[in-house]
């Protein structure tokens, strides 16, 4: 599989975004694990899970657009074919 991107593999606004938002959601499952320790009712623990799959869902498709404009690009341009098939796993990893 292809490896070999330049450095930085984020540029520094994406990378603050992505960990203030990694973060955020970091504090979201502590407060779903003392929901479930405080025996809140199901429905409110429930909404608060789909929060943060919602929170994940957005980092992965930031991850994914970079992976795309840097990692899979670099990889392109260089002719190593197995990219292809490194892009094509990270697709099905998502649309499960």
């Amino acid at each position: 599989m292809p490896n070999k991107t330049s450095l930085p593999i984020y540029e520094e606004e994406r990378q603050k975004d992505l960990q203030d938002r990694l973060r955020r959601i970091e504090g979201q499952v502590r407060g779903v694990a003392r929901m479930v320790e405080e025996q809140r009712p199901c429905m409110a623990v429930l909404q608060q899970l789909a929060s943060v799959q919602a929170a994940l869902r957005g980092v992965t498709k930031t991850v994914l657009r970079n992976y795309l404009e840097r990692c899979a690009t670099d990889a392109i341009r260089s002719g190593e074919t197995a990219v292809y098939d490194e892009l094509m796993e990270a697709i099905y990893k998502f649309v499960k």
